[in-house]
This record gives C-alpha cells, sequence and structure tokens, in this order.
C-alpha cells in the first residue's frame, strides 16, 4: 500500500524558499491555532496540530529538510532516492509536545521511528574499546542521552516510555520516571541501563538530559514560565476579568484598572523546579489595538484624544 506525499510548506502556509525565521513564525500561528488545550474534545484540531508538529520538525533543521526537499511534490512510494549526505536517521527528538511516534507513516519511511518517545541518541552503546585490556571486572561506560520534553511532561511528571536504539539496531524499551516539575538542562540517572560491564563487571548508567520543546503558549524563563495576555485599550483602562491559559488549566484573572502593556501579573507557584523552590507563572499583559477602526470608532477616538489630558511622554 503506498504512502501519501506530505507537502510539509503547504501544511505551515509557507513558500518552499521561506527562510528558517518565516517557517518559525508560521509554525507558531498555526500550533496556536490549533493547539488542543484551545481547541477541547476537537478530534480535528488535534490532528492538524500533529500535521504542523511533524512539518515544523523537518523544515526547521537544516538536514531533514534537506532530504525532504530532494524527494520533490511527485515522489511516489517505491521511488529511489538519495539522502542528505552525512544525514543520521537516528538522529531525531520529538518537539512541540508531540514525540515521532504521532508522525505519520510518510515520516517514519524517511527518517525512521528514533525519536519514537521523544527521546534522542547523543552517545553511542557498544562495547567498551578497552574493556578487555587486563582481563579485569570492569564497569561498563556511562551514557548519556537526551529526553525531549512537552511543557506539559515536564511540569507534570509521571512516567514516560521511551525507545533506546543500540548498535545492530536493536531496540531497548525503557520507562522513565519524569520528576513533576523538572527544568531544562536537567539529568534524570537510570542506574545500569548503560554499556554492559566487561568480565562480569556492573553495567554503567544511563543519564537523560531533559529538552523542553518549544511551546506555542508559553515560555520557559529558568523556573518561571511567561505567557502573554493581550487586553483591549479600555480593558487596561477600566480594568476587567480575563481568562488566563495555565498548565493546570484556565484561571480568572482580575486586571486593575490603569493596567499598563508590559506589566507582569504573577501567579504563585505555578512554574517549574521542586516542591520547595517551585518558579511562578507570569502574565505578560500587552495592549492591542484595532487594525481598520470604523469611522464610528474613529470618531470615538477622536473625541477622546481631544478631551483627555493624559500624557504619554511627560
Amino acid at each position: 500500500m503506498g504512502v501519501e506525499y506530505k507537502d510539509y510548506y503547504k501544511l505551515l502556509g509557507v513558500e518552499r524558499s521561506a527562510s528558517k525565521e518565516e517557517i518559525a513564525k508560521a509554525f507558531k500561528k498555526m500550533a496556536r491555532k490549533y493547539h488542543p488545550d484551545l481547541n477541547p474534545n476537537d478530534a480535528d484540531a488535534e490532528s492538524k496540530f500533529k500535521e504542523v508538529n511533524e512539518a515544523y520538525e523537518v523544515l526547521k533543521d537544516e538536514e531533514k529538510r534537506r532530504l525532504y526537499d530532494q524527494l520533490g511534490p511527485n515522489w511516489q512510494h517505491g521511488q529511489n532516492f538519495q539522502g542528505a549526505q552525512g544525514f543520521n536517521r537516528a538522529n531525531f527528538s520529538g518537539g512541540a509536545g508531540f514525540d515521532a511516534s504521532g508522525f505519520s507513516d510518510f515520516f517514519d519511511m524517511i527518517f525512521g521511528n528514533a525519536g519514537a518517545g521523544g527521546y534522542q541518541r547523543t552517545s553511542g552503546f557498544g562495547p567498551d574499546p578497552f574493556g578487555n585490556f587486563s582481563g579485569r571486572q570492569r564497569k561498563g561506560r556511562d551514557v548519556e542521552a537526551q529526553l525531549t520534553l512537552s511543557l506539559e511532561e515536564a511540569y507534570k511528571g509521571g512516567k514516560k516510555a521511551i525507545t533506546l536504539q543500540g548498535q545492530g539496531g536493536a531496540n531497548k524499551h525503557l520507562e522513565v520516571n519524569v520528576p513533576a516539575g523538572i527544568k531544562d538542562g536537567a539529568k534524570i540517572r537510570l542506574s545500569g541501563q548503560g554499556d554492559s560491564g566487561m568480565g562480569g563487571g556492573p553495567a554503567g548508567d544511563l543519564y537523560l538530559k531533559v529538552k523542553l520543546a518549544e511551546h506555542p503558549l508559553f515560555t520557559v524563563d529558568g523556573t518561571n514560565i511567561i505567557v502573554e495576555l493581550p487586553l483591549a485599550p479600555w480593558e487596561a483602562v477600566l480594568g476587567t476579568k480575563a481568562r488566563v491559559p495555565t498548565l493546570d488549566g484556565e484561571v480568572e484573572l482580575n486586571i486593575a484598572p490603569g493596567t499598563g502593556s508590559g506589566r507582569k501579573l504573577r501567579l504563585r507557584g505555578k512554574g517549574l523546579g521542586s516542591a520547595a523552590n517551585r518558579g511562578d507563572l507570569y502574565v505578560r499583559t500587552q495592549i492591542r489595538v484595532p487594525d481598520n477602526p470604523t469611522a464610528e470608532e474613529r470618531e470615538l477616538w477622536e473625541r477622546l484624544a481631544a478631551v483627555s489630558t493624559f500624557n504619554p511622554r511627560p
């Protein structure tokens, strides 16, 4: 059975000549539009969100994009093609909250399924070349690898299945207990899951270095998380109540009268880190203005400008 060609450029709404900056901007726009948190119980939006993530995972990476571009839009399943020189099919990690297990058959056929579980090898597993030098017992080498997590996975923690690819194509399936609130760059140690020992010696350890995937709504700053809250000018002046997304779901936030653009409102303990050193969620206000006001709106703004004593540049 054939595999359907995926036009990643079309999915993101960009030209094939688009720059990395244009691709990233398009991804953020599309990911926000179809994010499951903003489209609850909408299977079509969730499916579209996965497709957008898959497209961005390929087009943001120079080597993956080069290999994909070699196929061309007229590619048919079964046609022979050569991968980009030096391309490593096993070097993949999931992004934006989805791992490779959620990607299409088309993706798996080109890049393999090395990213299942959001896991990426960064150091080779294999025999220690010096293990038999003395004939004595020798502990296996420690190995470090990268574990890509969505922000939600890092915040809530819990068990996560990963697939480790060793030499010779053998897969090793492990279950990792991710501590709640784990930060970007932190390491998780799996005892005895590194390289095998020599001469009956113990196996080394596996260290998983956490990498947080990009998120369409939140920005991470150490243990703190930042989310933008757009406000209309009258909401900023008069005050309002606004629904704000958090990693625990939406909350209602009181916006005080006279709130300026760029002000940070803190929600304590809604960030990353351990219980004793939990970070906060900062809601950063952003005043938006209408792009094309109606004639009546423009007249009202002109009347306000005429009677107002406010001077933004004292």
